[in-house]
Formats: structure tokens, C-alpha cells, sequence
């Protein structure tokens, strides 16, 4: 195995080691991670909020499935929450309901 395949394949793609990665972009990530929990505490104590949070707004819900796929253990993350958040439909629409981005599919 010459090394470019070595670092090819999905386990072996980044030449960092995980305390490296760690070292590097921890304190990054952990910034985002608590300001995730704050938007959902937020959520929370919305006037409409059910018990869980869900079925308020079908973006909440979509981030909540999207944490569930960060957690599965299961490679590919990035992809698979990219692809649940995205838009599938190939139609044209007619007219756009509103100016800019949802961010998540709406519910049909």
C-alpha cells in the first residue's frame, strides 16, 4: 500500500492524530456545542414549546434528527446531515415564498 492510498482510505484520510485534532480545534467546537445547547434552551422555554421541544417548527425537528445522526456512531456525518437538511425536490418552483433560505426542507 503506497502511502497516498494509505491516506485514501476513510479511516486513515486525515494525517493528524486525534489529540492533535483535539488540540487544534476543541475549544472551537465546544464554543459551538454550548451555543447548540442555548438555542435549544431557548426552544425550550418558548411560549409554544411541547415537552420535547419538537413538532413546534419542523426546522427544530430537523435539528433534532440531525443530533441523532451526529450520534449513531456511523461514519459519514457530514454527508448525511447535509443531505437531511437539504432541499431534494427537483421541481422548479413558480415563485419563491419569501426571500432567502429555510435551511432545512419544509414539511410538504
Amino acid at each position: 500500500m503506497t502511502l497516498e492510498s494509505k491516506f485514501m482510505t476513510e479511516r486513515n484520510s486525515c494525517p493528524m492524530t486525534a489529540a492533535e485534532i483535539a488540540d487544534a480545534y476543541f475549544m472551537e467546537h465546544r464554543a459551538k456545542l454550548i451555543d447548540l445547547a442555548a438555542f435549544l434552551d431557548r426552544v425550550d422555554r418558548a411560549s409554544d414549546a411541547d415537552d420535547e421541544g419538537l413538532g413546534v417548527d419542523f426546522r427544530i425537528t430537523a435539528l433534532h434528527e440531525c443530533l441523532k445522526i451526529l450520534n449513531d456512531g456511523k461514519n459519514d456525518r457530514t454527508r448525511r446531515v447535509l443531505e437531511h437538511l437539504s432541499d431534494h425536490s427537483s421541481e422548479p418552483l413558480q415563485t419563491a415564498p419569501m426571500k432567502g433560505a429555510l435551511g432545512a426542507p419544509a414539511p410538504e
